[in-house]
């Protein structure tokens, strides 16, 4: 009998516990059976509230017994597997529910037992606390930005009339819930700056209602769009419409907390002061269901630039010309000129001179270039390539500036690298100084002579710059720099290094430790990785490692792993679809180093990582359990033969490779984090401490992923004799994939992490 078992057993012994569900059956007419199970959610929590110093480390755990439904076994490709927690997949399910409740019964008493918690909290909160800003950008004759006092739950959107002028509160989204969880996800002004559409997002869901002000007096515009997802904002050349995405074939649940995916995106026209009921449907694809569709204004306010998008990558091009519209009006679909016609490369707009449009892609350009595309004649043997292809750096983004100038953002060898180019040729006029760090922030635009940028490190909270190109001598000037009070910044310091995967690939890898470090294999460490979807792990800057470096001794380890972008398209092939493995190999080889190096030991290292990257420490875990000593899994893709069937899932099949292909499938049951877990052959080996987070309302990766695999964790690995390091998971609510999470909730889920490894790996606080 599991400890739930033992817990249900003796409450339900008590005489209250027995009258309880007859009197909910009677008052609120419920199922006798229903009425149990919310009578032992109810005492189980009341039971866990009492039993904070419950779980030792060092003892071995027991945990909640999930039914195992073992009928549920589906066949791919001639092999049968089981699926014996499908039953999670319903979120709504009373067994799912008091399954969650059982889990954080267990996961929530062992953290807050934790006896330097409060400290951990405490340092959070005093260090997070300094002011957070945006890079200014104008529109019309405001300048607005966003801007956080400290610990506000989120960031407050100001406007002012000059840079020198008094900001003026202009939307703040704390006003909004009591509990910091409303968020604001999407915004855009008019280019005269006298309207603002905004979305706002709901406990972290994908899901947007977008609503409109007047920019001049502050008052809203009584419409709201609803079932936007996905979506970008575009306004009219007229300033009185906006162009936007959304899912109106939507039925059910869209409040983030379904797993049903999303299908028949369409793009619509909002005219500002009508209800959404009379909004003119302007592009659809009825043949691709699962096409997501984009739009914006050229820079000229004359074209729409609609692209489309099915996975993670590629997209097609198409272009209007609004001004070619019968009467200038927009009241039905809109004709559109196909000018990339394969999803096979990414395309993004830059900028355009009449009919020659510039580009950003990988066409033929795995680190990418800037192409000229003519849309009276788009054929690709027309398109002209305005600044080639760097061999060794990867051309991250690109944006038009002062009419006749481009501003080019470089990742060399993970950092950013900032330079000015001429617009009619491409060619290199200016490089930026920058440090060892990455650009995080940019305003300008084509019809302004002034540029911001904001620059991060690891040991810099960000410096914002302000450029005025009319000036023949390009001198950036600190417009506003960010600090952080109760730390000194220069105690610790960062190098890179590169070691050898398994295959003998050099990996990138930035250390960050306190200075003076002695390097004998005692220090805790950890290892933060990521490897998927063509992103880049640059240095960024983080409270929470550094109260991890400075009060818990540690060091941080960023490897940038196969998958990412940080040396473009190739590094992204070698770690996606057959080479995924390769991601993980670049893990594990990242932690043997440390450990040879003398930085750290097995039992002293932890990883993490989220999301993709909760996949890949997961993956870790199973394949290497003897070289860790814990793991730290957000919001992990953790079911890779079912994953394409819940909310967006089906667009990650361009990085994985889809369950339903042969070969793919074969590949992805071989590294499946849910399908691969079993107990260590040595027997000195167990897995290290596992914990795992995920949220009620993430629509992005749903949590039945993280419910199956700890269920299976806690089954297989949980019941072996030799496992004394616990696996846990905590679920909490009104928490999505990250986006928009108020502050108290980031900061509460940092002293967690930090608590779970101050106990796991057995560390030491230092005041």
């Amino acid at each position: 009998m599991g400890f739930l078992g033992r817990c249900s057993f003796h409450l339900r012994s008590s005489r209250l516990h027995q009258l309880l569900p007859v009197k909910l059956r009677l008052e609120q007419g419920l199922s006798f059976q229903r009425c149990r199970l919310l009578v032992d959610r109810l005492f189980l929590r009341q039971f866990a509230s009492s039993s904070s110093n419950l779980v030792d480390v060092k003892m071995k755990q027991e945990y909640p017994a999930a039914r195992r439904d073992e009928t549920v076994v589906e066949e791919f490709f001639g092999v049968k597997v089981a699926d014996p927690y499908r039953w999670m997949e319903d979120p709504d399910a009373e067994e799912t529910k008091a399954f969650v409740d059982a889990q954080n019964a267990i996961s929530r008493p062992f953290i807050d037992s934790c006896p330097v918690r409060k400290d951990l909290h405490s340092q959070l909160t005093k260090l997070w606390d300094f002011p957070k800003y945006t890079c200014p950008h104008k529109k019309g004759n405001r300048y607005h930005f966003r801007m956080n006092t400290g610990l506000q739950n989120q960031s407050v959107l100001y406007n002012q009339d000059t840079l020198d002028s008094e900001p003026r509160v202009f939307l703040d989204p704390n006003l909004l819930s009591d509990d910091g969880t409303v968020a604001l996800s999407l915004s855009k002004f008019t280019e005269n700056g006298e309207k603002f559409a905004y979305g706002l997002s709901h406990s972290g869901s994908d899901w947007n209602t977008v609503h409109f002000k007047d920019v001049e007096t502050g008052d809203d515009y009584p419409e709201k769009l609803e079932k936007v997802k996905y979506s970008s904002l575009a306004w009219s050349p007229d300033n009185n419409g906006i162009f936007y995405g959304c899912y109106p074939d939507q039925n059910g649940r869209f409040d983030g907390c379904e797993t049903e995916g999303s299908i028949n995106h369409k793009l619509y026209y909002h005219k500002l002061g009508t209800p959404q009921s009379e909004d003119i449907l302007v592009v659809e694809f009825p043949k691709e269901p699962l096409w997501r569709i984009g739009a914006e204004l050229s820079d000229c306010q004359r074209y729409l630039i609609v692209t489309t998008m099915k996975d993670c990558r590629d997209n097609m091009v198409f272009i209007c010309d609004l001004e070619a519209l019968p009467g200038g009006q927009i009241t039905e679909k809109l004709p559109l000129i196909q000018i990339v016609h394969e999803l096979d490369s990414d395309y993004d707009y830059v900028t355009n001179e009449g009919k020659d449009f510039i580009f950003h892609t990988n066409k033929g350009a795995p680190n990418y270039r800037l192409i000229k595309i003519n849309i009276d004649d788009p054929g690709k043997d027309k398109w002209e390539t305005l600044v080639q292809e760097d061999k060794k750096d990867v051309l991250s983004w690109a944006v038009c500036v002062a009419q006749n100038k481009l501003v080019l953002c470089y990742i060399q060898d993970v950092k950013s690298v900032l330079q000015l180019h001429d617009l009619g040729s491409g060619e290199h006029l200016n490089t930026f100084p920058l440090d060892v760090g990455s650009i995080v922030g940019f305003s300008g635009q084509k019809d302004q002579t002034e540029i911001f940028y904001q620059f991060t490190s690891f040991l810099t909270p960000g410096v914002i710059y302000h450029v005025d190109l009319t000036q023949s001598t390009i001198e950036p000037k600190v417009f506003r720099e960010i600090k952080v009070g109760n730390i000194d910044l220069n105690q610790f310091e960062t190098t890179q290094v590169f070691y050898n995967s398994k295959d003998g690939t050099k990996v990138p890898m930035f250390i960050v430790h306190k200075k003076g470090l002695v390097k004998d294999g005692k220090n805790p460490c950890l290892v933060y990785g990521y490897g998927g979807f063509n992103i880049s792990l640059q240095p960024t800057f983080s409270v929470t490692r550094l109260i991890f470096i400075r009060h818990l001794g540690g060091i941080l380890a960023i490897p940038n792993l196969r998958g990412g972008g940080e040396y473009g398209e190739n590094w992204h092939n070698g770690g996606r679809l057959l080479n995924k493995q390769n991601t993980f190999d670049d893990m594990a080889s990242a932690a043997e180093y440390l450990i040879d190096q003398k930085y750290t030991c097995r039992d002293k290292l932890a990883i993490q990582g989220g999301s993709s990257g909760g996949m890949t420490v997961g993956a870790c875990a199973n394949q290497r359990p003897e070289l860790f000593g814990a793991v730290i899994c957000q919001a992990g893709v953790m079911d890779m033969l079912r994953f394409h069937k819940f909310t967006i899932g089906y667009c990650w099949v361009s990085d994985y490779g889809s369950p339903d292909e042969k070969e793919h499938f074969f590949n992805l049951k071989s590294i499946s984090p849910l399908h691969n877990i079993k107990v260590p052959e040595r027997n000195d080996v167990q897995y290290p401490a596992v914990l795992v987070f995920t949220a009620d309302h993430d629509d992005r990766v749903v949590p039945l992923h993280s419910l199956k695999y700890i269920a299976e964790l806690q089954h297989t690995i949980g019941k072996s004799d030799k496992q004394t390091n616990p696996l846990q998971i905590y679920i909490d609510t009104k928490s999505g994939h990250g986006h928009g999470k108020p502050t108290a909730k980031v900061i509460d889920e940092c002293a967690d992490i930090l608590s779970f490894l101050w106990k796991t790996l057995n560390l030491t606080y230092f005041k």
